[in-house]
């Protein structure tokens, strides 16, 4: 659904996929040992508020081992840039766009002998995003991030020799774990989706797998007519996906696979069409994969969180437990019939679990979320104050939050474990 600035403007945070390639600016000299050129990368990280590049790579390893002694957070300078990957209306405006010097915060080697520089990064600071919010496509797209390194002090081997670096070229790749363990892909209809599957300990042959759909928001989809369809901001946006990915809610669901379609538009301009297109993708998944076919759960936010409930409608036998966060069952925009009527609501037989704040500005709680909660029958509700995690307030819309770090209870029963105790009947 189209969302409001207040909204997006920290959610604009996604990552550049095709950064530039600049090189930095020698401003130290020194008569000893030169490099013509030192590659580095990008580190990100999701934050829970979005993605973040929190540190730099460079890959100076092959120069010899570097004594750790001469670094400082002088030694080098950082300067950032962020620009829309796709040209900006007359009229319209993208949010977190940026062109400043990023703060070192310490300088340190890798286990490869590299050295990294880690950066100021947190909650709700400017500069550092990955992704920009375009106000009139109420999407995020991945910024083009293009950083300028440059040696302001000198170094050396741990054999006394100097080293001054010339040039440095930026990595296209953008290195975040978490997300890079998500595979791409795209259905026989086209949808883009990204896929994790379980590993190490959790990835038997011998046994089979739970299933965790997450449905993104609106922010998270194609932005059109620019036909701007990256199969990124699903997982860089938020933690929703990712959060089910991690080794603390593997253990729980004793490893699962975690699938994250793209929607072409938005999931509220057309869920009847959309509802089978999923439903496409996870029969794939579960074609390729060993997957519990008892075991398939839905989760999404905001547009995701009326698809999760409009999924269990169209297939009211499919899914082992649902969880919409801050969905939309009225109508968008007002007036007009309601995306879910409660005629559907009262017939939906998968165990749902609802979870919204009630100082949601987006989605209205009481007409939305607490609505369907009395109408889905046994259902589930969690009603948040605020969404605050980590000392930051975040937007009240903002609720996946909390699910995504297992943090709704009930009678001691944290949200993640009543899922994986959920099996259909």
């Amino acid at each position: 659904m189209a969302t409001p600035i207040s909204r997006r403007t920290v959610l604009a945070v996604s990552t550049g996929a095709a950064a530039l390639s600049l090189p930095g600016v020698t401003a130290y000299a020194d008569d000893g040992h030169a490099t013509t050129s030192v590659r580095f990368t990008l580190n990100a990280q999701v934050l829970d508020g979005g993605e973040q590049v929190t540190s730099i790579t460079l890959n100076t390893a092959r120069l010899g081992p570097i004594d750790p002694a001469g670094l400082t957070t002088a030694t080098f300078t950082v300067h950032a840039k962020a620009t829309s990957p796709i040209p900006i209306a007359d009229g319209d405006a993208i949010f977190s766009e940026y062109d400043l010097d990023r703060t070192v915060t310490a300088v340190r080697l890798d286990h490869r002998g590299n050295i990294v520089l880690d950066l100021s990064h947190a909650e709700g600071q400017t500069g550092g995003g990955t992704l920009g919010y375009i106000r009139g496509r109420a999407r995020n797209v991945m910024l083009d991030l293009a950083y300028t390194i440059t040696q302001r002090a000198p170094m050396a081997l741990r054999d006394h020799r100097p080293i001054t670096i010339k040039r440095f070229v930026q990595d296209r790749r953008l290195s975040d774990p978490e997300v890079d363990a998500f595979s791409s892909h795209v259905s026989g209809s086209g949808m883009k989706y990204r896929l994790y599957s379980p590993a190490g300990s959790h990835a038997s042959r011998r046994s089979k797998h739970p299933l965790i759909v997450w449905l993104h928001g609106a922010g998270e989809g194609a932005s059109l007519p620019d036909n701007y369809y990256d199969n990124e901001t699903t997982l860089r946006a938020n933690r929703g996906a990712l959060g089910f990915a991690t080794p603390q809610a593997q253990r729980i669901f004793d490893g699962a696979y975690v699938l994250a379609p793209q929607s072409t538009s938005a999931w509220m301009q057309d869920g009847p069409r959309f509802a089978p297109l999923i439903h496409e993708i996870i029969g794939d998944v579960m074609l390729r994969n060993r997957i519990d076919h008892d075991r398939i759960y839905v989760v999404g936010c905001s547009n995701g969180g009326y698809m999760s409930m409009k999924m269990t409608t169209v297939y009211p036998n499919l899914f082992a437990a649902s969880v919409p966060i801050c969905g939309v069952v009225t109508s968008s925009p007002p007036g007009g019939a309601p995306l879910i009527p409660d005629s559907e609501l009262v017939r939906i037989s998968t165990p749902s679990w609802l979870v919204t704040s009630l100082d949601d500005t987006t989605v209205d709680p009481q007409a939305n979320t607490i609505h369907a909660h009395d109408l889905i029958p046994d259902s589930l509700v969690t009603l948040y104050d605020h969404v605050i995690w980590n000392g930051h307030r975040f937007a009240g819309h903002w609720s996946w939050i909390y699910v995504a770090r297992n943090d709704p209870s009930i009678n001691g029963t944290h949200i993640w474990q009543w899922m994986a105790a959920q099996h259909r009947h």
